[in-house]
């Protein structure tokens, strides 16, 4: 067997007082070496053991290499978390086209922007539709309704280029195990995201540095001949013989055009509900799917680092997260926290003239006073009649955000302070993140009662495994009902929609992935598959 060139040891810890520094000499003394005997090092993974509060350790996973002629003693051999390091996985090779087809991307969303990326790579034709604006316009929309100005219905959290996530955490940490997943962060960093994302056991890129990677993306597409089209919404499909023939859209100035084209790839998002009336209209299969409907609370920094570090701050402990759940044992239903945003801030995310919906999101250095995250419950099909009707989600989702506007065009978020939706006296004021402003409300009266009756049962719960989770300073905002899509379109084990050829769904709209990694690797799988498949329908001597 042929000497490992390359090693790897995880679980090397160091304490918060030790610097980084320090870990070549620590690696040594794990291997029983010299610090000399080590031609190089790197660290490939970082993550915090808070377990014990009295001794939290920084842990870190190390590969290196050793000196010419250097061999790692025998009982070192044998120590747990070493290993060789795997070659490295090879991503699949572009299949790079010598008829180049006319193909339409829809959705500006991770899975859109890496579908489009990889399409283009292939030597395609590619036009990507966005419906709403470029970020560098996005923004200050988006400001400008916060303050109080009106809601755009195509540029707004939910639509415009990046897709929700532009207005998120920048979360990257995903539950799929695909070999695109390192891909999708390599071509985050080589477009201006933090190297660190590579090692973080729970990466994220924060909404200020997100926009920054947008604008190098969007330079990749145009380098590779991408027409990109803003402000631009799809309205139609002409589909003959079970086949897709061309999409209508209207353009930035409302006028109706076409195009033909040998495929699309349909990436718009889980909140475009014209889209699905859209599809089930055409005649494509859609079903229900589960989603969640919950609160967003939120804390001071200071007061969860207290709960998971045992301490305020530290300056080598980032702001802390958490994650809970709790399953009720009569319904079979969970509840549990959702994309858990320290130091960041709570956003009003309407897509939808008099509604109010809640998200969380923060920057990259996660420096603002409060966290927030979601606290849901699973809502089944059967809640909202959805095993009739495949649309049915969505208008369980309209009604709650419906009810939660204050009037016309009264966008402040209901808020509650958590005493008091617990029934145990008035707790403290409502001190809040949100720049949309508050109304003091009952959430009880907004919640469907399955919903509010289980986060009162689960948040005594939550508070026996982190102490004074339930407190006064603790304020409840809602609705969050924006989790994820509440329709899948079927598709087969061609990626394409089981009702039409040629058109491709992809990513969280389409049900099939949550959150920014797990929609851009299915935008990448989705583009893949279609790469091959219009190389198999090639012509022979083509």
């Amino acid at each position: 067997m042929s000497r490992p060139l390359r090693w790897r040891l995880a679980q090397l810890a160091l304490t918060l007082e030790e610097d980084e520094s320090q870990l070549p000499l620590r690696l040594a003394q794990q291997l029983g070496l010299k610090p000399e005997q080590l031609a190089d090092w790197r660290i490939c993974r970082r993550s915090i053991d808070a377990r014990r509060k009295q001794r939290i350790l920084r842990l870190y996973t190390l590969e290196f290499s050793l000196q010419a002629g250097v061999s790692l003693p025998l009982p070192a051999q044998h120590m747990a978390g070493l290993e060789p390091v795997p070659p490295p996985v090879v991503a699949p090779a572009l299949i790079r086209t010598r008829r180049p087809r006319s193909l339409v991307v829809v959705g500006m969303g991770p899975a859109g922007l890496f579908a489009a990326l990889e399409l283009a790579q292939c030597g395609h034709r590619v036009r990507l539709l966005e419906r709403g604006a470029p970020v560098e316009e996005r923004v200050p929309a988006v400001a400008a309704f916060w303050a109080g100005g009106p809601l755009l219905p195509d540029t707004n959290v939910q639509f415009g280029e990046g897709g929700a996530g532009t207005f998120s955490d920048g979360k990257l940490t995903t539950r799929i195990r695909h070999p695109a997943t390192a891909h999708v962060l390599q071509t985050l960093v080589d477009c201006g995201a933090p190297a660190d994302i590579l090692v973080q056991a729970k990466p994220h890129v924060g909404t200020d540095r997100l926009r920054r990677v947008l604008l190098h993306f969007r330079q990749r597409l145009l380098a590779l001949g991408v027409e990109l089209c803003y402000h631009s919404r799809l309205t139609g499909l002409q589909i003959e013989k079970g086949c897709l023939q061309g999409l209508e859209w209207r353009d930035r100035a409302g006028e109706s055009r076409y195009s033909a084209c040998d495929a699309l790839v349909l990436a718009t998002g889980h909140s475009a509900r014209d889209t699905y009336q859209l599809l089930a209209a055409a005649g494509l299969e859609l079903e229900a799917k589960p989603f969640a409907v919950g609160v967003r609370i939120e804390h001071p920094v200071t007061a969860i680092n207290r709960m998971q570090y045992g301490r305020e701050q530290h300056p080598h402990l980032p702001p802390a997260d958490y994650a809970l759940t709790w399953n009720d044992s009569v319904s079979g239903r969970g509840v549990y926290s959702f994309c858990m945003c320290p130091g960041g801030e709570v956003v009003q995310s309407a897509s939808e003239p008099d509604t109010v919906v809640v998200n969380g999101m923060s920057r990259l250095r996660r420096d603002g006073p409060l966290s927030n995250s979601a606290l849901v419950v699973t809502v089944r099909p059967e809640d909202f009649g959805g095993l009739r009707d495949p649309l049915a989600g969505i208008a369980f989702q309209r009604r709650i955000e419906q009810r939660a506007c204050g009037g016309p065009g009264d966008y402040r978020v209901p808020a509650q302070n958590l005493l008091d939706f617990l029934g145990q006296g008035r707790g403290g004021d409502l001190h809040s993140s949100c720049r949309a402003g508050l109304r003091p409300a009952e959430l009880r009266e907004l919640l469907p009662d399955f919903v509010y009756t289980l986060l009162r049962q689960a948040l005594p719960q939550f508070d026996r495994r982190m102490r004074g989770f339930v407190s006064g300073a603790a304020v409840l905002l809602a609705p969050e009902t924006r989790t994820s899509a509440p329709v899948r379109i079927l598709r087969g084990a061609d990626l394409q929609a089981t009702r039409c050829c040629g058109l491709y769904p992809a990513g969280e709209g389409a049900g099939y992935a949550g959150g920014i990694v797990s929609a851009a690797v299915d935008g990448l799988r989705v583009a893949r598959q279609l790469a091959a498949d219009l190389d198999a329908a090639r012509p022979s001597g083509v």
